[in-house]
């Protein structure tokens, strides 16, 4: 009669036989479940059982450190109920070893690459750590590309990306608490700060917001970052993401948490400021005043690719009296004969260029690049040829469009604000787009992120000013953002002797 444990759930007992037609009918039709029963050879009456899911452990370790150590055992006294502590103290060669009765972690156990041996006359079995699945190699993020610095990034084995961080960070400040998410999926996950600097009340808070999570699986930390964002219907994000290590590092250094999940190379950070949209990892490889120089033109290209369409409507339709008269003249002969008004265009065109680059981001990188700048060209050519659209206008929506790609995880909240203003432009001219300017700033400046706001306040300090705008030289560098528990990097009083 089999035991009950795990809120009236059949459990293990000392017969081995019930045991392994127990976990045979708890993973009833999966094809995958492998049984391997085996005998001592000195000692026929010592039975093992083995569970393990096929092609998600290593053979070899499975061979030499599992079955291979109690076929060979020489077993002199002992009684059925310390058996299975036998094999797990003098026997098992395997690095982690788990002895339990816990059907759940059982089942947990087998699923994940372990595996799971049963002994005849015990009523624990022992889960053995055997996993190798093949995985991606460490290479460089397509998206996170450096001219200098690192070339790592995080994979899809959450093991692997917690021991490149730790090779970065090799303090014992470093605390990594592990979670499990998704009633189905069970996908580990882990929380990574460091002691002494994290902020206390974002640690709190983002817990919080974890035990809240609700959904049955868990493929993507995207599942996490809309959860836990504080506004998931704004296109501004408040959850920092990323697969680069040394960027989680340098996070971490900061105050910040990072959050890992198991099948994804992407690690999330909160809290997450507006400025982190600009900043770069060259920005502290290269020298300061390119990284500062690249920083403030990233930041311009923001302005530039939100307020290009909407200026130049503005002017063209209300407040022709502003630009200089031969350039409102050339413009002129450009819109003859062209059918549309200049904000249709507009619309058309930048709804054009979005297909363009949507279409050439999903196709193969050889075809998706030819693709884009070939289709550019003949489309705007071809539309111009034709009298559809003017030619200023193809300008303006390439300097839109192309200012627009520096900032690429601003990409979604670029297309909106940049919609947005052209309309407001539409209807009342400069009053629109500088209204709607006014408005854009007003919503950034709402938005926290696990109660800091996304937009720090302006200051005059130069140590408050010291990484957002610019990137000044390291000995400058001496305190920490204002959320983090500990202000200070090191010891230093200001500039070097």
């Amino acid at each position: 009669m089999m035991a009950d444990t795990n809120n009236g759930k059949p459990g293990l007992t000392a017969d081995i036989n019930a045991n392994i037609e127990l976990i045979k009918s708890t993973f009833k039709d999966d094809e995958t479940l492998i049984t391997r029963f085996f005998e001592n050879q000195a000692d026929s009456s010592i039975q093992c059982c083995t569970f393990y899911t096929d092609s998600m452990v290593d053979n070899k370790l499975f061979n030499e450190d599992v079955v291979k150590p109690i076929q060979e055992y020489k077993f002199k006294r002992y009684t059925r109920s310390d058996f299975i502590d036998i094999i797990d103290k003098q026997i098992m060669l395997s690095d982690s070893v788990d002895k339990t009765s816990d059907m759940g972690k059982i089942i947990q156990a087998i699923v994940y690459g372990d595996t799971v041996l049963l002994a005849s006359g015990c009523s624990d079995a022992l889960i053995l750590n055997t996993k190798g699945w093949p995985t991606r190699s460490i290479e460089e993020p397509d998206g996170e590309k450096v001219l200098r610095g690192p070339r790592e990034g995080f994979t899809e084995a959450i093991l692997v990306n917690l021991t490149m961080l730790r090779r970065r960070l090799r303090t014992q400040d470093l605390k990594i608490k592990y979670r499990t998410f998704g009633a189905r999926t069970q996908t580990k996950g882990c929380l990574c700060y460091l002691e002494g600097v994290v902020n206390k009340n974002v640690l709190a808070e983002l817990e919080r917001r974890l035990d809240l999570f609700s959904l049955d699986g868990v493929l993507d930390s995207n599942y996490l970052s809309e959860f836990i964002s504080d506004a998931p219907r704004s296109p501004i994000d408040t959850v920092g993401s990323t697969e680069r290590p040394d960027v989680v590092a340098a996070k971490l250094l900061e105050g910040r948490v990072a959050i890992f999940l198991d099948g994804t190379p992407v690690a999330l950070t909160v809290p997450h400021l507006f400025i982190e949209h600009f900043q770069s990892c060259d920005d502290y490889y290269l020298n300061y005043f390119f990284a500062s120089i690249g920083r403030l033109l990233r930041i311009l290209g923001f302005f530039i690719s939100i307020s290009t369409p909407a200026i130049y409507v503005a002017l063209t339709t209300f407040h022709q009296e502003m630009l200089p008269t031969s350039l409102l003249m050339s413009i002129a002969i450009a819109r003859q004969g062209v059918p549309l008004p200049t904000v249709m265009e507009a619309f058309i065109m930048l709804i054009v260029f979005e297909i363009l680059r949507e279409t050439g981001a999903r196709m193969p990188s050889s075809i998706g690049q030819s693709l884009s700048i070939v289709g550019a060209l003949v489309i705007g050519q071809s539309a111009v040829d034709a009298k559809l659209v003017s030619a200023p206008m193809i300008i303006v929506v390439a300097i839109s469009g192309i200012t627009g790609l520096l900032i690429i995880r601003l990409k979604g909240a670029i297309i909106i604000f940049r919609f947005m203003l052209l309309a407001l432009s539409a209807i009342t001219g400069l009053y629109g787009y500088i209204f709607g300017m006014m408005g854009l700033l007003i919503y950034l400046l709402s938005i926290d992120s696990f109660g800091i706001p996304i937009i720090t306040e302006p200051s005059v300090s130069p140590q408050e000013c010291k990484d957002i705008y610019i990137r000044a030289p390291w000995w400058f560098m001496i305190n920490r953002p204002k959320f983090a528990a500990d202000p200070k990097r090191n010891n230093s009083d200001g500039d070097p002797e």
